[in-house]
């Protein structure tokens, strides 16, 4: 059994085929094929049921499989305990992030942190927190920034900051009069919401009240996957959403308009960065925490300011 051995089944298991792992190997398949054969033989096992596709572990296989992804991130940490002694700052830093977060904190701190720390290579991907949380569990991912908390045993969560709710509205509807809004007085058939899948949309629905039935029904029920998106639509005469504090941080000033603030207690979401409890590349990920600290304004790092009203 070598640790070349055990790369190729996890990546077999991570690219559901032969073909794509091999590619990201770097080998050819038959060199892959022929590795993985001459473990499952040495073990007396099948690893893989290559009946199926995408291609599927045995139950034996997937054990295998664990202990194989356990093993590899030990020998990975053998040489992250060696940089940690010389206090490097170096090498990949894989982030998932959700779509909620990313067009608004990302732009706060990539571009000094790549050139606080010249030697990392960031790759991000925009992600919902349920393939977020597959990943790092898979370890195609070193850290998640999503909205916590998750209920995962498997994952660790670091609380970064607080952002409260805010209610974006057009300018014809009733409410618009109301320099604060209740959330009694939100109904949540009327309410232009992000698609199925965003977390963003399952908090918006758990803090409203339940649905009610209405004299006049609307006659437009949209969701979206995008929060800019629904901004649009509301900028155009339709509708109201909630959105996070910080996708209305910079709103130019012909924009605030549509911005009504929630009466106390504020809803608020935890946004944390989520790790896999085998932490790999610490030095980067604490790197990492401090400048998401040090860019983001200084309201949204209190806890205090509301509390979290209504979902799990």
């Amino acid at each position: 059994m070598t640790i070349v051995q055990l790369e190729y089944i996890v990546a077999v298991a991570n690219q559901g085929s032969f073909s794509r792992a091999a590619e990201a190997c770097g080998v050819t398949q038959p060199t892959l094929s022929m590795q993985i054969q001459k473990l499952e033989a040495e073990l007396g096992i099948t690893i893989f049921d290559r009946s199926k596709q995408p291609i599927k572990t045995t139950p034996l296989g997937e054990e295998i499989l664990a202990q194989a992804r356990a093993n590899l991130q030990g020998m990975r940490r053998i040489k992250e305990i060696i940089a940690e002694q010389a206090s490097e700052v170096k090498g990949q830093l894989r982030i998932g992030i959700i779509p909620t977060l990313a067009p608004y904190l990302l732009p706060l701190f990539v571009k000094d942190f790549l050139k606080q720390y010249p030697l990392v290579q960031l790759s991000i991907e925009e992600l919902v927190s349920e393939q977020i949380i597959q990943k790092l569990q898979q370890d195609n991912l070193d850290v998640g920034i999503l909205v916590t908390p998750l209920k995962d045993r498997t994952i660790l969560e670091i609380p970064l900051f607080y952002e409260t709710f805010v209610a974006y509205m057009s300018s014809n509807h009733p409410l618009i009069h109301h320099d604060f809004i209740a959330l009694q007085d939100l109904n949540i058939d009327e309410m232009l919401l992000l698609s199925e899948g965003h977390c963003f949309r399952e908090q918006v629905v758990n803090i409203c009240p339940e649905s009610r039935q209405r004299e006049f029904p609307g006659q437009l029920r949209f969701e979206s996957g995008s929060l800019e998106t629904l901004k649009r639509i509301i900028e155009n005469d339709f509708g109201y959403t909630l959105l996070p504090e910080l996708a209305v941080l910079n709103l130019p000033a012909e924009k605030r308009k549509y911005l009504r603030e929630l009466t106390y207690p504020k809803p608020v979401r935890e946004v944390s960065l989520a790790l896999h409890r085998g932490i790999l590349k610490r030095n980067l990920i604490e790197a990492l925490k401090a400048e998401i600290l040090k860019h983001i304004p200084a309201q949204l790092k209190d806890g205090m300011r509301g509390k979290v009203v209504g979902w799990r």
